[in-house]
């Protein structure tokens, strides 16, 4: 089965990827011709998942699944949230929102935040199903570590032993992480349709 995967993100390519049986053929945007950027104007996680999957669909007739993933931080009422990859603004900076989040938490003693991954899987000729994946955790007081995107530096999952995602081997992320839970329900609703 050849399926694409709907993000321009090339570090979410290389998280999904060791995840998918070997029997799909993951596709990137470019790999279909998508140059231009997709569309993400819904406010809602499942929102934006379903509309980028439903726009590759519209406009390439290829299968493919996105997602949309947001950092939910219970003393900022959820924020970033859907806005977590332009929190500190349109330009998308990681570092940069990553320090806006850090003095958003100054002072606060509760630093409990989750990570919640939607994904959208659009396939010719059935409705659209979604597969959700979170991953508990808190919001630590500085950068640590060099691995990941996003996010990772600052987050430290529950059942990280005191590392943030970005001390962690992509293995280890893959083994715990919001994205890799999603893309588990995702695979296996795809083994099945391939049995």
């Amino acid at each position: 089965m050849r399926l694409c995967f709907a993000s321009n993100n090339a570090h979410k390519l290389d998280e999904i990827q060791p995840l998918l049986p070997a029997s799909i053929e993951l596709l990137s945007l470019a790999d279909i011709g998508c140059e231009e950027e997709l569309p993400e104007t819904q406010d809602t996680l499942e929102g934006n998942a379903r509309q980028k999957a439903q726009y590759v669909w519209d406009h390439y007739g290829v299968a493919c699944f996105a997602d949309d993933t947001g950092l939910e931080v219970t003393a900022l009422n959820g924020e970033p949230g859907v806005y977590s990859a332009r929190y500190a603004g349109p330009q998308r900076s990681a570092q940069d929102n990553v320090q806006k989040l850090l003095q958003e938490l100054m002072g606060r003693s509760d630093r409990s935040a989750r990570f919640r991954t939607v994904i959208a899987l659009v396939l010719p000729g059935e409705e659209v199903q979604e597969f959700a994946g979170v991953v508990e955790g808190t919001i630590v007081g500085e950068v640590r570590g060099h691995e990941g995107f996003g996010y990772d530096p600052v987050f430290c999952p529950i059942e990280g032993n005191g590392r943030t995602f970005a001390e962690m081997t992509l293995a280890e992320k893959n083994g715990i992480s919001h994205r890799s839970r999603a893309v588990q329900k995702l695979v296996r609703f795809l083994n099945l349709r391939l049995k």
